[in-house]
């Protein structure tokens, strides 16, 4: 004989116990950061003085600065000269004589500077120029 069902649900989900809080690290071991205050090391050393603010500058970087971002046009054996052209023109703006005479670079002696100024400003054309199936690098001047 079945025992009578019984009325709303058959099953219901088992309780869980809270979550509790374990510490895992023994005091002894626990980092500085979680000492008490009064079993923290404390620090007597003097500032570092530096009156001339040098110490926080590297030379080479404040001279990388300086220095402008030259955008490279390569020679490729797919794109036609006038389609070349004709995206010089289009990107930066060059009249057709320009952009004439920088494709005729490109061809003859393998490359050409298109443009030069800030790192941002060539990453920015060379993806550009990407996008229209060039082939193109950036370089820092020398």
């Amino acid at each position: 004989m079945r025992p009578a069902p019984a009325e709303g649900p058959t099953h219901t989900r088992p309780r869980r116990a809270p979550i509790r809080p374990v510490l895992s690290v023994p005091p002894q071991t626990m980092p500085a950061q979680t000492m008490p205050a009064q079993t923290m090391p404390v620090e007597t050393r003097p500032a570092e003085v530096d009156p001339l603010g040098v110490l926080g500058t590297d030379l080479d970087e404040s001279t990388q600065t300086d220095k402008p971002w030259l955008v490279i046009v390569w020679n490729d054996p797919i794109n036609l000269m006038s389609f070349v052209t004709y995206v010089l023109q289009k990107l930066f703006g060059y009249s057709k004589e320009k952009a004439t005479k920088l494709m005729l670079d490109v061809h003859h002696k393998g490359r050409a500077v298109v443009s030069s100024g800030t790192r941002e400003r060539a990453e920015l054309d060379v993806y550009r120029l990407h996008e229209h199936g060039l082939w193109a690098t950036m370089e820092q001047a020398s």
